[in-house]
Order: C-alpha cells, then structure tokens, then sequence
C-alpha cells in the first residue's frame, strides 16, 4: 500500500499542484478524512428526513452515499478546491416538510422539481447568471437565511424527540423530560456538545450512533426485517416524475415556481456561504476578494445536484464542514476526491441506516442547527437596512415552517427600506424584480 502511493504521488501532484499549493498527498489525505468524519451524519440524518416524507430510507442512505461521492469527486477533479459536497441540510427539510408534506405533493413528482432546479442552475451558470444573483443580493441575507434554517432544523429535531410539543393554549410547550423518549434525546444531545467541545472528529456521528445503541439497549425500539443490500438504490434512482413537475397535466402551477425558486436560492446560499468561508480559511482568494475558477465550482455544484436528483435525494450542495479539512492542510481537489471515495465506501453499510432511531438523529438536527446560527454574526444588527430584513429571514422561516416564506419577506424587506431611505439604484433592477414575484406569491397564496 506504502508502494502504491509513493507511485502515484508524483502523478497526484502534478494534476492538482500541490507544491504550488503548499501541500503534500498525505495532508491532503488527512484532510478529506478529517472533512469525511466531520459530514458523515449526513448518511444517517439525510434518509430520516426523507423517509418522513415516505421515501425508502436504505435507498435514500444509498442515494445519499452515490450523490455525495459523485459530488465531491467531480468537485475535486474540475475545480481543484477542497469543498466537500452532499445532500443539504436545510434543503432536505424543505423537500419534506414543505413540498410533501406541506403542499401534498408526491415524493416522486418534489424530485422531479429538484431535477428542473438543477437544470435551470446549470444553465444560468452557464449563462453568467448565477454571478449577476450572487451581485444582487446582500450578504446578510445569506448570512439569514443559513441561521432561519438553522432554527428550522434545531426545531425539527426538538419536535421529533418529543422534547417541543404541541399545546393549545400557547401553541407550543415543553415536553415531559422524564419520558424515555424525550430524556434519552437530550442526553444525546449532551453527549454530542461535550465532544463537539473537545473538538473529537466525527462528534456527530459518535452521538448519533452512541444513541440509536441506549435506544436498542432500553428497548426504546424494537427489531424488524430490514434489507442490507445498496441495490436498494432502485428504490429511489430514476424514481422522479418529470412531467407531473413540470405541470404538463395541470395542477400546481406557481408552485413548480415557488419550489424551483426555493432550491435554486438556499442551494446558492449555501454556496456561496461556504465558499467564502472554505476559500477565506485555506488563503485562495485573491487580493482583490475574487475566487480563482469561480465557474468551475458553480457548474460542478450544479451537475451534482442533477446527479443527487436522478439518485433519489434532495438538492446536493457544498458542506461547510470542508473548513475542518482545510484547517489540519488541506488545500486542493484531492481533498475532495478523498471525501468522495470515502463516501463510496460507505456504500455497503448505508441500508443499515434503517435501525437508526428518529430520537437518535434529532439530537443530531438541534447541534447542526445550532452551528448554522453561527452566520448571523455576520449581519450589522445596529444598521436597520441589514437588521430588519435579516430578522424577518431568520424568524419566518422556522415560525411558517416555510423557507420560501422567509425568503420572501426578507428580500421584500430590503427592496422596500432601499426604496424609502432614497437608495435604489437602477443597477438593483434584479431585487425590486424578486422582490415583486414574492409579492405576486403572497397575494396568489392569499
């Protein structure tokens, strides 16, 4: 094996530069398995969250395991930056609570509208388009978006452990604490903090599984036949239904808009968040705040969301767990391939994923959402033009259990305080014209 990669070293260096990087194959190695352990939870947490949405959890564990190998090895491979790709948090949560659940439509026909919206970022992506977006919109309202879904997700997870419950006279309360469910849930959630607090890699993963093991343990759940094959892929791949998302028999209309929309602008969000954050930390921007090959990584996002979306899995999108490869060196597309092989061999025990508990994973849900919060620091709370709009994001968004309705207020917000403060420009043309579709939405869901 030592042989083997003293061999191919020079090979590897020459594709992706590494001296001209500063890096060796080993660091880079260690940094995709440092990034792989930091994101693993993504394989027991994404198929929980669609199954509620009534997919085949083993296929989607599987679809999860093939988009984000895929993912991460074409972004290693085209871009050369060390930005890790899979199913997003976030988005996945709006795949089901808001497309399925929410507006009723089939799995099969929400996978459809993620396979539009992966067509339609491509295109504007090679358009130009994204650029010009990415121009139009102001950084704290990314920074909002990231923390309302954030809230959105911790919220998820506190309902499905029981801890958060319904009550009539204050719409929601507390739960009881002494219940098996509840208690076993926020012990998780402890046990996870205190590792994430002692910086132990794969603090997430550990938590989960430690978890779903007292659960079993307890006979909080009991045992069942479960398939352990990645055949179980066919259950998702190749499962989306096109034509109904495209309307073509009549029925949802400016609801393919208002989805297409939603994944289009969360997954650039994402993007564009992590992308800064990745690049800013392994030092490859350039002087003038410009990101070398920015096309490069925009059309790889964009065909791995097509991939994951004929896979059978919600919106595929850069990790920001990638900073905890560039922190121990990483600085170059070999860290990706090596998350990406990484997540391939996960292949043969993603079914398994079907024995995890939902009072495992919420544990899970609440410490992501908490550590998505983390980029409203980067709004000016002081400067009312910021302030206002990014907290009607970040509030709407869990409080309506809608994205797009955070989304939309907030980008209306903004038009309106530019307007009436006398700043408009003709230059903003692009956000009054997003501002008046979220209008049109508001009146047409009155």
């Amino acid at each position: 094996m030592t042989v083997q990669l003293q061999r191919s070293e020079p090979m590897l260096s020459r594709y992706f530069d590494l001296e001209g990087h500063g890096t060796t194959v080993r660091t880079e190695l260690f940094a995709g398995l440092t990034t792989f352990l930091t994101m693993a939870y993504i394989v027991v947490v994404n198929p929980v969250i669609l199954g509620a949405a009534g997919m085949p959890i083993a296929g989607v564990a599987v679809a999860t395991c093939v988009s984000a190998g895929f993912g991460s090895i074409l972004m290693g491979l085209l871009s050369n930056y060390p930005l890790a790709l899979a199913p997003g948090m976030g988005l996945n949560a709006y795949f089901t609570y808001t497309v399925v659940k929410t507006m009723g439509l089939p799995w099969q026909v929400a996978l459809g509208c993620v396979f539009i919206s992966a067509v339609a970022f491509f295109l504007l992506t090679v358009a130009g388009v994204r650029q010009l977006i990415m121009n139009a919109i102001p950084r704290s309202l990314f920074a909002a978006v990231s923390g309302g879904i954030g809230l959105f997700i911790a919220f998820i997870g506190l309902k499905n452990a029981g801890i958060i419950v319904a009550n009539p006279g204050t719409t929601v309360g507390l739960g009881n604490l002494t219940a098996a469910t509840p208690a076993l849930a926020v012990l998780g959630l402890l046990v996870i903090a205190a590792l994430q607090a002692r910086a132990i890699k794969g603090a997430i993963l550990v938590g989960i599984l430690g978890t779903a093991g007292a659960a079993w343990f307890f006979g909080l759940i009991h045992g069942s036949s479960l398939s352990y094959h990645w055949a179980d892929l066919s259950s998702t791949a190749f499962q989306l239904n096109i034509p109904a998302a495209l309307n073509l028999k009549g029925g949802i209309g400016v609801s393919l808009v208002e989805i297409v929309f939603v994944f289009l602008f969360v997954d650039l969000f994402d993007n564009v968040g992590t992308l800064m954050a990745v690049t800013k930390r392994a030092g490859l921007v350039q002087e003038d705040g410009t990101v070398p090959r920015m096309n490069r990584i925009l059309l790889a996002d964009s065909i791995a969301m097509l991939f994951g979306a004929l896979a059978g899995t919600s919106p595929v999108t850069s990790y920001i767990e990638s900073t905890s490869g560039v922190s121990v060196g990483g600085r170059t597309g070999l860290t990706s391939v090596t998350v990406g092989l990484l997540f391939l061999g996960t292949l043969f025990i993603a079914p398994l994923v079907q024995a995890i508990p939902a009072v495992a994973t919420a544990p899970a849900l609440i410490l992501v959402g908490a550590m998505m919060m983390g980029a409203l620091a980067e709004v000016s709370w002081q400067e009312p033009g910021e302030a206002i709009p990014a907290f009607l994001t970040a509030i709407m968004i869990p409080l309506s259990y809608s994205i797009a309705n955070g989304l939309a207020f907030g980008i209306v917000a903004h038009a309106v305080l530019k307007l009436v403060r006398g700043e408009a420009r003709r230059r903003d043309w692009l956000v009054y014209l997003l501002a008046a579709l979220c209008v049109a939405r508001f009146i047409y869901l009155a």
